[in-house]
């Protein structure tokens, strides 16, 4: 008989140990989730606690170690993986011209890319803000630019993409 209130005894205080720990995980979220909701700009009736400057390097991102932060490096480090699928492209189809540089016009890399993915022209204005490739106007369009020449740079360094 002791050894049934022994056993009883301990999975009560195990029983008790897992419920504490329950408690305490839900006290901890409720702590957070409180001063989530005070920088919450978007938060019924709570004024705003803390507030970056412009000047301020966090300013304008995400709070570091979030999911919000890792989702924004992750799709920084996809566009970098087209970005250089494209340039592989450009290199594989395009002319090399006397001057060392490989052009395509915009109707050879759109019916070759169009196959790869549907992004071209963004991965494209992105390759561009990078130094990767050059083209005249602000914009493709399909059909009205078609004959728009698309220039490879090659032989520099390119700057780094993933980071």
């Amino acid at each position: 008989m002791e050894e049934s209130k022994t056993h009883n005894t301990g999975a009560a205080s195990s029983c008790h140990g897992i419920v504490g720990q329950l408690a305490r995980n839900w006290q901890s979220w409720s702590k957070d989730r409180v001063a989530y909701q005070q920088q919450n700009p978007f938060s019924n009736g709570n004024q705003v606690t803390l507030r970056t400057e412009k000047g301020d390097p966090t300013y304008g991102r995400p709070p570091e170690g979030s999911k919000t932060e890792q989702r924004g490096k992750d799709a920084h480090a996809h566009i970098g993986k087209e970005m250089e699928e494209l340039c592989l492209i450009i290199r594989n189809t395009g002319k090399r011209k006397q001057d060392g540089q490989v052009r395509i016009t915009f109707k050879q890399l759109f019916d070759r890319y169009v196959t790869i993915s549907n992004k071209l022209v963004g991965v494209l204005l992105r390759a561009r803000k990078y130094g990767l490739v050059d083209f005249e106007g602000e914009m493709l369009w399909q059909g009205k630019d078609d004959n728009v020449v698309i220039t490879l740079f090659e032989g520099k360094d390119y700057p780094d993409i993933h980071d």
